[in-house]
Protein backbone atom coordinates (compact mmCIF):
# COMPACT_ATOMS: atom_id res chain seq x y z
CA UNK A 1 0.00 0.00 0.00
CA UNK A 2 1.44 3.37 -1.02
CA UNK A 3 -0.02 6.11 1.18
CA UNK A 4 1.40 9.60 1.48
CA UNK A 5 1.83 10.87 5.04
CA UNK A 6 2.46 14.49 5.96
CA UNK A 7 4.70 14.47 9.01
CA UNK A 8 3.89 17.22 11.54
CA UNK A 9 7.59 18.12 11.70
CA UNK A 10 10.35 18.78 9.23
CA UNK A 11 13.30 16.41 8.83
CA UNK A 12 16.47 18.47 9.20
CA UNK A 13 19.90 17.35 8.13
CA UNK A 14 21.58 16.05 11.27
CA UNK A 15 25.07 15.82 9.76
CA UNK A 16 27.88 17.78 11.40
CA UNK A 17 31.48 18.07 10.32
CA UNK A 18 34.47 17.46 12.59
CA UNK A 19 37.84 18.91 11.68
CA UNK A 20 41.12 19.65 13.42
CA UNK A 21 41.84 23.27 14.29
CA UNK A 22 45.36 24.61 14.71
CA UNK A 23 45.96 26.06 18.16
CA UNK A 24 47.42 29.21 16.60
CA UNK A 25 44.20 29.82 14.61
CA UNK A 26 42.10 30.22 17.76
CA UNK A 27 41.32 33.55 19.42
CA UNK A 28 43.71 34.50 22.21
CA UNK A 29 41.15 34.03 25.01
CA UNK A 30 40.60 30.41 23.93
CA UNK A 31 44.34 29.73 23.61
CA UNK A 32 44.79 30.86 27.24
CA UNK A 33 42.13 28.40 28.40
CA UNK A 34 43.58 25.47 26.44
CA UNK A 35 47.09 25.75 27.89
CA UNK A 36 49.10 25.09 24.74
CA UNK A 37 47.36 22.12 23.14
CA UNK A 38 48.51 21.93 19.53
CA UNK A 39 45.24 20.71 18.00
CA UNK A 40 41.66 20.70 19.04
CA UNK A 41 38.63 19.63 17.03
CA UNK A 42 35.76 21.80 15.88
CA UNK A 43 32.24 20.62 15.17
CA UNK A 44 30.58 22.58 12.37
CA UNK A 45 27.07 22.67 10.92
CA UNK A 46 26.54 22.21 7.19
CA UNK A 47 26.65 25.98 6.67
CA UNK A 48 30.07 26.23 8.39
CA UNK A 49 28.91 27.59 11.74
CA UNK A 50 31.17 26.39 14.56
CA UNK A 51 28.95 24.61 17.06
CA UNK A 52 31.50 23.32 19.55
CA UNK A 53 35.15 22.64 20.27
CA UNK A 54 36.50 19.39 21.70
CA UNK A 55 39.91 18.39 23.05
CA UNK A 56 40.22 15.36 20.75
CA UNK A 57 38.51 13.68 17.82
CA UNK A 58 36.86 10.92 19.87
CA UNK A 59 35.30 13.46 22.22
CA UNK A 60 34.07 15.53 19.25
CA UNK A 61 32.37 12.48 17.73
CA UNK A 62 30.87 11.44 21.08
CA UNK A 63 29.62 14.98 21.69
CA UNK A 64 27.95 15.08 18.27
CA UNK A 65 26.30 11.68 18.72
CA UNK A 66 25.13 12.54 22.24
CA UNK A 67 23.28 15.48 20.69
CA UNK A 68 21.74 13.26 18.00
CA UNK A 69 23.98 14.44 15.17
CA UNK A 70 25.85 12.24 12.69
CA UNK A 71 29.52 13.33 12.66
CA UNK A 72 31.68 13.20 9.55
CA UNK A 73 35.42 13.89 9.39
CA UNK A 74 36.65 16.76 7.26
CA UNK A 75 40.33 17.19 6.44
Amino acid sequence: MDVKFNFPFKFDDRTVYVRPVEFSDLPEDLREQLQGDEHIYAIHSENGERLALAKDRDIAFALARTNEFEPVSVH
